[in-house]
């Protein structure tokens, strides 16, 4: 197989020289201490000094943590060119939270579910295949799904004890987890005319996706992206105490599309660094088709409302995002900080966990400039 398509296999995964691969072992050395010296402030037992889970720390008291909670280790990360590792720092193998990275797998999931037909117009209201009453309001019923995918849609309601409202106002380019006036209601706007960072809406996607696969979503994930690029077992896919529903005759977990609340997707460094490579690889994994080509295009689409942002994968639009970074690469991000960055142009896939948010285009300059 030539270099340039390689994959890893489920039991080994190739590493190399960084030379080899046309990156200079310094940088990369440079971009590992930079890491470590720009760790991510949060506790590592996710617990804030006024004793709350730091997902509900600006929420108000009664706000409940819904899900498990897994603390935290020591930073760590991967880079992978061509294909191979070039460097790998921390425990790559331990399953961890992953925060707002489950959004961008929430994305690839769609993909699937429009290959398979289950959607078959991303234009098309959701109310049209809707199995519960989710989006029988006036003002529900004219959402799609590609409002929900780019976080324009404005869903009001509430879902799993949690109302839209409480993500009103988010701000995550403030903060990690939204704080300035985050929960402040606001008067509605039509669906498709505002974008807003918005867990209980993402979390609306994510049943209404149960609910056309008719199967969990991780058992979806895991049969059809992750055991065929080799990933682990032991990533886990953690549903809400609460959100559970009766379909088909099944008890059903819907699970959530971050960890604000608890639970969410737990999952190591080098699974989530296979997962990058099959998107810079176009969906391909060595002869296998596993997602269409032009899904991966959509999802990289700016989304009118906030160029920065395609079907829940942050853009570099303008190289605002990432200055030091090509425009062309993309990310999964997830507060902590946690991210999955691809950067096409390079041949790149780098995974870094828990680094300062303010320190990643920091890290990734590094990377870069050990770049041949």
């Amino acid at each position: 197989m030539a270099a340039m398509s390689y994959v890893p296999s489920r039991a080994q995964w190739e590493a190399r020289p960084p030379a080899e691969l046309g990156l200079r072992a310094d940088a990369l050395q440079a971009a590992i201490f930079y890491h470590r010296a720009h760790e991510s402030t949060w506790p590592r037992n996710f617990i804030t000094s006024s004793g709350r889970y730091i997902g509900v720390a600006d929420e108000p008291e009664d706000s409940a943590v819904l899900g498990p909670v897994r603390p935290r280790e020591d930073p760590s990360g991967i880079v992978v060119r061509r294909g191979f590792i070039a460097a790998e720092w921390g425990d790559t193998r331990r399953t961890d939270m992953s925060f707002s990275i489950a959004k961008s797998y929430l994305a690839v999931l769609t993909g699937l579910a429009v290959q398979r037909g289950l959607i078959a117009d991303l234009d098309a209201p959701v109310a049209a295949t809707a199995i519960d009453d989710g989006f029988a309001s006036p003002h529900n019923a004219a959402i799609t799904w590609r409002h929900l995918l780019q976080q324009t849609s404005e869903w009001q309601g509430t879902l799993w004890d949690k109302p839209d409202s409480i993500d009103h106002n988010r701000d995550v380019g403030k903060s990690e987890l939204g704080y300035s006036a985050k929960g402040t209601p606001r008067p509605m706007r039509p669906p498709g005319t505002l974008w807003e960072y918005n867990d209980v809406r993402v979390n609306r996607l994510s049943l209404s996706l149960l609910q056309r696969f008719g199967r969990p979503l991780p058992e979806v994930l895991r049969e059809s992206i992750m055991d065929p690029i080799g990933g682990a077992d032991d990533w886990e896919w953690h549903p809400y105490r609460n959100s559970w529903i009766e379909l088909g005759g099944r008890r059903l977990p819907s699970v959530p599309g971050g960890s604000h609340w608890g639970g969410g997707l737990w999952m190591a460094a080098r699974e989530h660094a296979r997962f990058g490579l099959l998107m810079l690889r176009g969906g391909q994994w060595g002869d296998r088709r596993l997602l269409d080509a032009a899904w991966i295009d959509e999802m990289r689409r700016p989304s009118p409302l906030h160029p920065g942002y395609g079907f829940l994968w942050w853009l570099n639009t303008g190289r605002t995002a990432l200055p030091s970074a090509p425009e062309t690469s993309y990310a999964a991000r997830g507060a902590g900080s946690n991210v999955i960055w691809i950067d096409p142009e390079h041949d790149l896939v780098v995974v870094v966990r828990w680094i300062d948010k303010t320190s990643i285009d920091g890290l990734l300059k590094l990377v870069l400039e050990g770049v041949d």
